[in-house]
């Protein structure tokens, strides 16, 4: 068996053409624009290429965006003032502070002061704890492009025993979360899993991998899971991204579990497509709260 490849690239494309529509629908309705604040600190590659990519796909979408740069050295206190004069302005709809912060800000203190209803990467207690309970106001970017990934792949969660290795807020619990709901962004078929969470504490790790039938890794390490730890058959959603001298590569060996399971996603071009189309919709999202 060689599975089959899970196309995020394709997928991610077909949802940033629709939010692009209807962007083009609430400007004609309201003659305004949607518009993405981002708060870039520090000189970090990685984070200026991310901040990059997302001023471009704002850009193709019709979204407006700013980009707020900030030197290394910035404290939280001043971090804290530029968050709460994005949060006091009416032309920002979303607000996205790119992570990693430098060493000195407390990160905590920053996420939690944008304001939730401007909290387009949905880390903030109010919109963790409305997604909790199956009423979101946005939905984590990345979480939520595996959910749309499965869901236009016709792959269905219900009543499948999903494995997700990983616990960070940002992947691993949200998705744990959705997956556990009644109901959810792709409708039931897409929710009414039975979960089981993973991680670094966890005894028996590879035995509990291997009963998953989607087998979802975001652990951070590269090459972490290997073919003996997956079921034959399962599908298999790498969420992991790790830059090591030959390139990019997932947590998941990929040559190799790629000949035992059904389905499998690359990396690059599968999951991290997804999160910016995400990150697109949600921005719409806030801005039509804002204008009903």
């Amino acid at each position: 068996m060689t599975a089959r490849v899970l196309d995020g690239k394709a997928i991610a494309l077909q949802i940033r053409h629709e939010v692009q529509a209807e962007v083009a629908k609430v400007i004609e309705r309201t003659g305004k624009s949607p518009c993405l604040a981002a708060v870039l600190v520090g000189e970090d590659p990685a984070s200026q290429v991310y901040v990059r990519n997302k001023e471009l796909a704002c850009q193709k979408a019709g979204i407006s965006s700013q980009l707020f740069r900030l030197a290394a050295e910035t404290t939280t206190e001043e971090l804290l003032v530029l968050v709460n004069r994005l949060n006091e302005d009416p032309s920002i709809h979303g607000i996205l502070v790119q992570l990693p912060l430098p060493k000195q800000i407390d990160e905590r203190k920053v996420l939690d002061a944008v304001s939730p209803a401007k909290d387009v990467d949905a880390f903030a207690p109010e919109n963790v704890g409305l997604m909790s309970q199956g009423r979101p106001r946005f939905l984590p970017c990345t979480p939520h492009g595996v959910m749309q990934l499965l869901h236009r792949e016709g792959i269905a969660t219900e009543g499948k025993e999903v494995v997700v290795i990983g616990r960070s807020d940002i992947v691993g619990k949200p998705l744990v979360s959705m997956l556990l709901q009644k109901s959810g962004p792709c409708g039931e078929s897409n929710a009414n899993a039975t979960v089981t969470c993973v991680h670094s504490r966890t005894p028996n790790l590879p035995e509990i991998a291997r009963r998953a039938d989607i087998l979802i890794v975001a652990i951070g390490k590269a090459h972490f899971v290997t073919a003996d730890m997956v079921k034959p058959g399962a599908v298999v959603i790498d969420v992991g991204i790790n830059r090591l001298g030959e390139g990019i590569v997932g947590d998941v060996d990929y040559a190799g579990v790629r000949e035992i399971a059904s389905a499998i996603t690359p990396v690059p071009g599968g999951v991290g497509p997804l999160t910016i189309a995400m990150l697109l919709r949600n921005t719409l999202e806030a801005f039509r709260a804002a204008n009903p």
